[in-house]
């Protein structure tokens, strides 16, 4: 079977890929059991200066890598090179903090006592295609310090990236079997996570997904991490600053042409000052400059594929029958979506219901604080919030009622090495980054010596 990379603008085809047969894939998984037998060995410095070696390379070939991306993807090329950069940044992260954070410790009893952190095998990763480079290193890079393999499955539109992060280990130095991208259908997926050298698998996608994969780890008795959809909610009150707000809002919304998990899809304003953050948040929609990603002059680029567009236009028109009233955009050529902003969208409609992965901003109106944190919170997914207010003491009180996993005051909705990513309800379990994702694909062994 082949699989074909097209360039969602121009509709190019870039390159075909050959599926690997069953007796390809059992190779490359006998592979990884034979380089965790070693690599789990090394030592942290030994990962260390691999890892930071990989963090130059990327670094030296983010030109030609986020070109790459914005070729298989769309984004515009400025994002592309942006996410190399922070990928980069985490592989240093880790190489920097992997054996701090792993360090043994030990207990106050009356006899030796100590809990060890070693690592359980490999992770299997199935990798979307909206942060081609991120999403990976964002698991990878921890799990590899760790003393982990992993085997990835990307995208099927994005393999041209997934081969040249693989590449870009080996050139770093990693031993082969450490990192292995694997291409393959959805049909093989559970003869990986049924082999035992396989300890670990992390999804990060949608629900849909996320339920089938979970599913699977569970029947065979392993650890899952998910990162699945996110409908974040963006509240705005009364003291806000209105401009700053809505300037923010639109970066939120349409970076990376609105297909991001954790990004402000939700607006739910306050009514008193609704109309004002309404007219300030299409004035700055309206700026924005579409059209062919690889022009410095372009805020945002097409949709990855034209089953996105496809599904994103049907949310539209769903919402417009339900009572949304458009303010601007809505057009759309093949996969070329005009950023687009709706008002009066209620908790009934398929635009709040539904997670929109495109750009496409909605308008909820709350008559009050209380009754804002109350909208944000009626929903099947809890990744990411933001508040917005210049009481700091009443932001963190609201915050405490979000139900998310990260909540934002004053800020653009993010990831960050440093700080614990994930979420609840439908949009998944599991953390990654900081301390406890490195955590997540160990095993804590706890050595009691009387």
């Amino acid at each position: 079977m082949i699989i074909k990379s097209i360039n969602p603008y121009s509709q190019a085809v870039i390159a075909e890929y050959e599926v690997l047969t069953n007796s390809q894939l059992s190779k490359k998984i006998e592979l990884a059991e034979k380089a965790f037998k070693n690599w789990r060995n090394t030592t942290f410095q030994e990962r260390a200066d691999k890892m930071q070696n990989l963090a130059n390379i990327l670094r030296v070939k983010k030109e030609e890598l986020g070109l790459l991306i914005t070729s298989e993807m769309g984004k515009i090329r400025s994002e592309g090179i942006s996410e190399v950069e922070k990928s980069a940044g985490n592989c240093d992260f880790y190489a920097v903090h992997a054996e701090e954070m792993l360090k043994d410790i030990y207990y106050d009893t009356p006899f030796k006592s100590m809990s060890v952190y070693d690592p359980s095998g490999a992770v299997f990763a199935i990798m979307p295609w909206n942060y081609p480079f991120w999403q990976v290193l964002r698991y990878a890079a921890p799990a590899i310090m760790a003393g982990n393999v992993t085997l990835l499955k990307h995208a099927s539109n994005v393999i041209g990236c997934a081969k040249a992060i693989e590449n870009a280990f080996l050139e770093a130095g990693f031993p082969e079997g450490v990192f292995q991208q694997v291409t393959i259908n959805i049909s093989q997926v559970e003869s990986i996570i049924a082999s035992d050298i396989v300890s670990g698998i992390t999804l990060t996608g949608s629900e849909t997904a996320g339920s089938s994969v979970a599913s699977m780890a569970g029947k065979h008795i392993k650890k899952s991490v998910m990162e699945l959809g996110g409908s974040d909610a963006f509240i705005v009150l009364e003291d806000a600053n209105i401009e700053k707000a809505a300037t923010v809002a639109t970066q939120s919304r349409m970076l990376n042409a609105g297909q991001a998990c954790i990004c402000a899809k939700r607006f739910i304003i306050v009514e008193k000052v609704a109309d004002e953050f309404a007219s300030i948040f299409a004035r700055k929609i309206a700026e924005l400059q579409q059209g062919n990603p690889l022009q410095s002059e372009i805020d945002i680029g097409p949709l990855a594929k034209m089953e996105f567009a496809d599904t994103l236009s049907y949310q539209l028109e769903k919402s417009l029958q339900q009572g949304a009233k458009i303010i601007l955009g809505g057009e759309r050529e093949n996969c070329n979506f005009q950023p687009t902003l709706i008002d009066f969208v209620d908790s009934n409609n398929i635009a709040f219901q539904e997670e929109t992965f495109g750009p496409l901003a909605t308008i909820t109106r709350a008559k009050n604080e209380i009754d804002a944190v109350e909208i944000a919170n009626n929903h099947r997914y809890g990744l990411a919030s933001a508040i917005w207010t210049e009481d700091r003491e009443k932001a963190y009180r609201l915050a405490r009622k979000i139900e998310a996993g990260n909540v934002f005051i004053n800020s653009l909705v993010r990831s960050d090495s440093r700080i614990p990513f994930g979420g609840i309800k439908k949009s998944g379990y599991g953390r990654e980054l900081s301390e406890i994702g490195i955590k997540e694909f160990m095993n804590m062994k706890s050595i009691i010596i009387e």
